[in-house]
């Protein structure tokens, strides 16, 4: 199959070969030809399967001919985050090249004047976070009039963050008449439903099977104490002379203080999380991308969207309490076909998150101890069911009765 195939024009056909684009994915090859036809496409894949060109190529060429009556866009792409809407706005400056069709970007954290003063000057594709783009209207420095093509891209994210009103302020102030399009890595059914509800007749295109995992992702778990993360973390990245890694963690604070642990072994790392300027955000993938920095430890927010083909490694410091989000995490490495190992480093507390993982890829993640960095014996023994444990733990009980006079429950 080649994107000629597709339907995909000799413009287009042109800039794809100078970016080395020669075999359509799969689900390009599912959603181009219907996006040409002026179709509503429904497209759930992996991260990493190409899911943005999917989209933007059709809608360049089918759009590219077209002219705005008011300087307004004709193609609105909502991103959750601003590093994804970024990741957007850059792909489509390359896939327009040659085109007539400019590119702006709207999300916060940076001034609002730069972004008024491009809008006014007429962009054609508009990729936006919801949140600025309401902050725009407001500001009567945007309008939607003229949008011929809606696309929600990780629309589950989007809900997850709490976007839901406004999205849904924001379809009020569309055309009846566009194209939507929903493209994400997962279809949860409050996102399905959300869909199903704006869609006429929509094109299903689902690659792999829902929520299930990368087959080119080599999947690790490693069990282990609490206090021992941070060392096995940085033994791992050592001993393995990995040069770039991606390590999740639950919350902002705990992303800058395994930074400073690392910084004590001697490893490069920068946080990436929604506390940081957008400057200091886009720095530290600047210097993750360009290889000054070894690791970046990041929340899942602000992961979304880092688009990095050769990732080779991701790990989980603490797995996430969404069970949806491993799915999200381990999409970061094994793309585009390239081979990807993902690590998961688990304490005690967290066996339950990972049952809930399990169930939803469905299938076993046995875990395996690090040499040297082994659970501690009694925590190994809780872990097993012991019986010379649950023994120690019911001797312990009935002492503390006899002392503190704790009266044993019928």
């Amino acid at each position: 199959m080649t994107f000629a195939a597709l339907g995909l024009n000799e413009p287009l056909l042109t800039t794809l070969n100078s970016l080395s684009y020669h075999t359509p994915t799969a689900v390009q090859q599912g959603a181009i030809p219907a996006i040409l036809g002026g179709r509503d496409v429904l497209a759930g894949a992996q991260t990493g399967t190409g899911k943005t060109a999917a989209f933007l190529l059709p809608l360049i060429q089918r759009l590219g001919g077209q002219s705005a009556q008011s300087k307004a866009p004709l193609v609105l792409v909502l991103a959750p985050t601003r590093e994804l809407a970024q990741q957007v706005a850059d792909s489509a400056g390359k896939y327009a090249q040659g085109t007539a069709m400019r590119t702006g970007i709207a999300y916060g954290g940076v001034s609002l004047r730069p972004q008024i003063e491009a809008l006014a000057e007429g962009r054609e594709i508009l990729v936006a976070t919801p949140g600025r783009l309401l902050d725009l209207i407001n500001q009567q420095a945007l309008v939607l009039s003229d949008v011929a093509a809606l696309v929600l891209d990780e629309a589950d994210r989007m809900l997850d963050l709490g976007f839901s009103d406004e999205i849904r302020a924001i379809l009020k102030l569309l055309p009846k008449t566009k194209q939507t399009l929903f493209f994400s890595a997962t279809f949860p059914k409050l996102v399905k439903d959300l869909a199903y509800g704006m869609l006429k007749d929509p094109l299903l295109v689902e690659v792999t099977p829902e929520n299930s995992t990368v087959d080119a992702i080599r999947q690790t778990l490693y069990q282990m104490d609490k206090g021992k993360k941070a060392g096995a973390l940085a033994f791992l990245i050592g001993s393995g002379n990995w040069q770039q890694v991606l390590v999740f963690v639950r919350t902002k604070q705990g992303a800058d203080a395994l930074v400073k642990e690392l910084a004590l072994d001697g490893i490069k790392a920068d946080s990436l999380h929604g506390d940081k300027s957008q400057g200091a955000r886009q720095r530290a993938l600047d210097d993750f991308k360009a290889g000054t920095i070894r690791a970046l430890v990041a929340t899942d927010v602000a992961a979304r969207g880092i688009d990095i083909v050769s990732l080779p490694h991701v790990v989980n410091f603490e797995l996430p309490f969404n069970a949806e989000d491993y799915v999200h995490r381990i999409g970061r490495t094994g793309r585009a076909g390239n081979e990807g190992h993902a690590i998961s480093l688990v304490a005690r507390d967290e066996e339950n998150l990972l049952a809930d993982i399990e169930q939803l890829i469905g299938r076993p993640l046995p875990m395996i101890w690090l040499t040297g960095f082994e659970p501690a014996f009694d925590e190994a023994l809780a872990r097993s069911g012991n019986p010379r444990k649950q023994r120690a733990k019911a001797k312990a009980k009935a002492k503390a009765q006899a002392v503190y006079g704790i009266k044993k429950k019928k």
